[in-house]
């Protein structure tokens, strides 16, 4: 990511680039991942 001016223009999706895309889509999977190891933890009662 970088700085942005104020005098610089942003699109119609608020700046949203590919990216600001691939780390949202990293931590979604991310997080997704998190809850299974909880739920197999929770469900194996390893």
């Amino acid at each position: 990511m970088r700085w942005r001016s104020e005098t610089e223009t942003t699109d119609a999706m608020f700046g949203t680039g590919h990216e600001e895309a691939s780390y949202a889509a990293g931590w979604a999977i991310s997080g997704v991942i998190t809850l299974a190891a909880i739920a197999a933890v929770w469900m194996l009662g390893i």
